[in-house]
């Protein structure tokens, strides 16, 4: 009778000798496919294991002779016996199949586990530096940049920039940019091999150079440090190309290279923070000459006044009527003409005088967000109408104005009450804080002496609100 045995596919574990798949088995999904028309039985000479499909001989006993009960009993304690070791022999096979594919699962197992930890361990380090990115990008968004080199002003960086180049320069001159090996030889000639060597360590340096040049070129006070890794990446790649050489960058040059990069970064920020200052100073100059544009008009108009007012009087006097009731009036309407110049003189000469204004934009800047500033137009309407230009999309909602003598000291203390709330914790001058017109409100009463006449809570934002249906 010809003897036949499973034959694994290649690629498939190979199974215990004599082993036969049970009943319901089915491979592992993880094993490559059979080839088409593979054939998984076969004749032992065409298999590809080394011993035969075992077979479990059941001896065969002829039965005894019965000729008495304690023969009986003896026949059938032999039969027990052959039959307990048939049933023995089986369950040692099973035992080894069964314990071969736990083997196998547990080897699976622990592979599936090890590429688990691995992917954890990638994903952890991916998220801690999406989440420093966007420390990052939240910090600048809100104005807040990390100089590396603290300087005075933008010409600071620029004269400290300048300084690196020209210790760059003088690593360049004197060879030192790179390190290589001195022993290299090409056809048993030492000097051919410190030419090669030379050729490619300049090859090399140029590569690196015109990377760090772009990363200068290229880099901004949000990219410094992706620049930085970048250039250093570089760096590494050139030490595993010239590993035969034993070709690297310089440690100092690179260091130097990398300083340059940080150092324009920082000289961007400056350069554009005293843009900003400057925007802003000239934003507070433009102010104060439309107050004062405010006042002149103010004491140009009183002045018209009392002239004509004067007139009639001197008028009615020449007629004989000056104590007539009319004249009372005159002189009345003169005196408070008279006042109300003085009153313009007053607030012109008083810095600290003038009007406090909470205003929000919902539409530009969301909800739970307020301007809390100072204006000394004679009508703040009118500062509040130039914020709301087209540099932003609606007009900014009132929900106070006040008027106040010491306005200056007024807008400094609602400033303090909501410090911590901030938008720009930098720039001081930028007047937005995130809390709602009702925490203003509840600062204004707790404030001795505010002068808060009328208070709106909740903004109209008409503009937004037409827009959005």
């Amino acid at each position: 009778m010809e003897v036949r045995r499973f034959r694994p596919p290649p690629g498939w574990p190979r199974p215990p000798q004599g082993w036969v798949p049970p009943p319901g088995w089915a491979p592992d999904p993880s094993w490559p496919p059979a080839p088409a028309g593979w054939q998984f039985w076969g004749p032992v000479a065409q298999a590809h294991m080394t011993a035969p499909v075992p077979r479990i001989q059941v001896p065969v006993v002829p039965p005894p002779a019965t000729n008495g009960f304690g023969s009986r009993r003896k026949a059938l304690e032999a039969e027990n016996a052959r039959l307990r070791q048939a049933l023995a022999n089986a369950g040692a096979l099973e035992d080894s199949v069964r314990a071969e594919g736990i083997r196998m699962m547990e080897a699976q197992l622990q592979n599936v586990l090890a590429q688990v930890s691995q992917a954890r361990a990638e994903l952890a380090a991916v998220r801690d530096e999406l989440i420093n990115a966007k420390d990052v990008a939240v910090l600048q968004s809100a104005g807040v940049y990390a100089y590396a080199h603290p300087l005075d002003d933008a010409v600071g960086y620029k004269d400290r920039i300048a300084k690196v180049k020209e210790d760059t320069k003088a690593f360049v001159r004197t060879g030192n940019a790179v390190t290589a090996t001195t022993n290299w030889q090409v056809n048993g000639s030492s000097s051919e091999g410190k030419k090669m060597v030379d050729d490619f360590s300049k090859l090399l340096l140029r590569a690196y150079n015109t990377e760090a040049d772009n990363c200068v070129r290229t880099v901004r006070p949000q990219s410094r440090q992706n620049s930085v890794e970048r250039l250093t990446k570089i760096s590494e790649t050139i030490a595993r190309l010239g590993q035969s050489m034993e070709i690297r960058v310089d440690e100092r040059y690179h260091r130097l290279r990398c300083a340059e990069i940080v150092l324009t970064a920082d000289h961007r920020a400056k350069v554009e923070a005293e843009k900003e200052e400057a925007r802003l100073l000239r934003e507070e100059m433009r102010e104060q000459a439309a107050a004062a544009r405010d006042y002149e008009r103010a004491r140009a108009k009183w002045d018209k006044e009392r002239a004509h007012v004067e007139s009639s009087l001197g008028a009615l006097i020449r007629r004989g009527d000056g104590e007539g009731v009319a004249a009372l009036a005159l002189r009345s309407r003169l005196e408070e003409i008279e006042a109300g110049r003085a009153e313009v003189d007053e607030l012109a000469g008083d810095a600290r005088a003038g009007h406090v204004y909470v205003i929000s934009n919902v539409g530009a800047f969301g909800e739970g967000v307020v301007k809390i500033g100072m204006t000394r137009r004679l009508d703040p309407h009118d500062r509040i109408r130039e914020l709301g230009d087209a540099s932003v999309p609606f007009r900014f909602d009132v929900h106070a104005v006040v008027q106040n003598r010491d306005a200056v000291g007024l807008v400094r203390e609602l400033h303090a009450r909501f410090a911590d709330r901030r938008v720009n914790q930098v720039d001081q001058r930028r007047e937005f804080f995130r809390a709602t017109p009702a925490e203003v409100l509840a600062a204004f009463r707790d404030i001795p002496d505010a002068g808060l006449v009328e208070f709106t809570e909740r903004p109209d934002a008409a503009e937004w609100r037409s827009s959005t249906m």
